[in-house]
């Protein structure tokens, strides 16, 4: 790594340090940093406009995307286990979107994190590449994104990246 690399890196970390919370993260050589207004803002918009794409309350589920060495998981919890109605929305859209990821279908993503979601580019133009695997939760569902390739790995790792950013994760 360039010496200029690493102080931005450095400057960069300690600044985020020195305002709490400031988010950053780098994604190939860029860095990118968000102060928390514009975060809190983002946030504010996405849970806004969740409804749009997700037919399950925002505030009755958690949303977690933990990266793996394949991919990731994708998991949509209710809060409250005994909700039934929130999970059967829960596993319907998620079904639904495993079907549509599979075929390189992001569209619900893109109409509620945007057109530029870091990630989507590469996997939209690379259905067969990767799989998406759903499975139910007692409590709700997940999809298990996998690949064997980097490139593909990489992006749905920025994507999560963007997701978990994008909901306050």
């Amino acid at each position: 790594m360039k010496r200029k690399t690493i102080l931005f890196i450095l400057i960069a970390f300690g600044g985020a340090i020195a305002v709490g919370g400031t988010y950053w993260w780098q994604r190939g050589d860029a860095l990118w940093v968000q102060p928390p207004s514009d975060i809190a803002k983002r946030q504010m918009m996405i849970h806004d406009r969740g409804s749009l794409v997700m037919p399950f309350d925002l505030a009755k589920t958690t949303h977690l995307f933990n990266k793996t060495p394949e991919g990731g998981i994708q998991q949509v919890r209710a809060k409250d286990p005994n909700d039934r109605e929130q999970i059967a929305l829960i596993r319907s859209h998620l079904k639904a979107e495993q079907e549509r990821f599979a075929k390189g279908d992001f569209g619900d993503p893109q109409t509620l994190h945007g057109e530029s979601m870091p990630g989507i580019a590469v996997l939209k133009e690379s259905p067969g590449a990767f799989t998406v695997a759903y499975e139910e939760l007692a409590d709700g569902a997940q999809l298990a994104y996998r690949s064997s390739d980097p490139r593909i790995i990489d992006a749905f790792h920025e994507w999560f990246m963007a997701q978990t950013m994008d909901h306050g994760l």
